[in-house]
């Protein structure tokens, strides 16, 4: 298996997110996450969760015919973090960062994710961090998208975009092209 994959985010507005995947600090959340990627999951989803200063949130719902849609439920996945007695994962969540969303359980992450939009140190050692954004466009693009207006649409969606933000495609891509 290779230690690091590279991955361009498409968003909907045709900017692009660039990743640097890296096993060395959660080896079962990069190759499921690359697994993910690889069968076109993330295709279609909306980032349903933007938190200006902190971070934006997909890969759990898609927009079908004007109506929010869940996601097909994938497996979930050990949490790799200090913890849940994962002592590898030393990654910080600095602005940039991507990581898995969970539940209260430590070992819920399935198919979603958020990239930190600044720096989140009381997410160190509770959640697993996988790797980061590789250029200065893509970090200012996860920033643009967190400065996104937002509305509570319903007690479970409180920070949603205003104006809809997706993901068109996620592909992997060879070295930091």
């Amino acid at each position: 298996m290779q230690e690091k994959y590279y991955i361009e985010i498409t968003l909907t507005n045709s900017k692009k997110i660039r990743l640097c995947l890296e096993r060395k600090y959660a080896p079962t959340t990069v190759d499921h996450f690359v697994e993910l990627v690889k069968n076109d999951y993330f295709n279609g989803t909306i980032f349903h969760r933007i938190i200006k200063d902190f971070m934006i949130q997909t890969g759990g719902y898609c927009i079908e015919d004007n109506s929010l849609i869940e996601m097909p439920e994938v497996s979930s996945i050990m949490g790799e973090f200090a913890s849940n007695g994962f002592a590898d994962n030393t990654l910080k969540h600095t602005k940039g960062v991507i990581s898995m969303a969970r539940t209260s359980d430590k070992n819920s992450a399935t198919g979603q994710f958020f990239i930190c939009a600044a720096d989140c140190t009381w997410l160190d050692g509770e959640y697993a961090a996988f790797g980061k954004t590789i250029d200065e466009e893509s970090l200012n693009n996860v920033l643009e998208v967190s400065n996104m207006q937002t509305a509570r649409l319903h007690p479970a969606f409180t920070d949603f975009p205003v104006e809809l933000i997706g993901i068109e495609t996620i592909k992997l891509i060879d070295g930091e092209n």
